[in-house]
């Protein structure tokens, strides 16, 4: 709540590049995740039942569905304004309107389930 991250008004301005205040927090994110996915293969870190930690690498055959499936997160992240994650944190901070969101969510996840097995992947 704080950094804003949830704020319908800052990932407005992300997607108009009005503002560098998301992908500054998004950026730093990505540099958090690089350098300690670095340390734990460095270090073989192992996890608290003591089984080393494996990150295994994609499959490079798979571009195309991360990208499609990114562009599709994307523009319904843009369309709705909240991102999956923060839209219970809003409900928590007293915006109900997001149940709408939290809906049309459940609703594509619900036709993706019915769907699995006739798309590719």
């Amino acid at each position: 709540m704080k950094s804003e991250v949830i704020s319908w008004f800052r990932i407005q301005e992300m997607f108009r590049f009005d503002s560098f205040h998301m992908y500054g927090i998004i950026g730093v994110a990505i540099a958090v995740g690089l350098i300690s996915i670095q340390l734990i293969k460095k270090f073989n870190v192992k996890d608290l039942s003591g089984n080393p930690i494996t990150i295994p690498p994609k499959d490079p055959k798979q571009v195309t569905r991360y990208i499609v499936g990114g562009s599709m997160f994307g523009l319904g992240w843009a369309l709705m304004g909240a991102c999956p994650g923060p839209m219970f944190a809003l409900i928590g901070s007293g915006l109900t309107i997001i149940i709408v969101p939290i809906l049309a969510a459940l609703a594509g996840t619900y036709t993706y389930g019915l769907l699995r097995d006739k798309l590719p992947h």
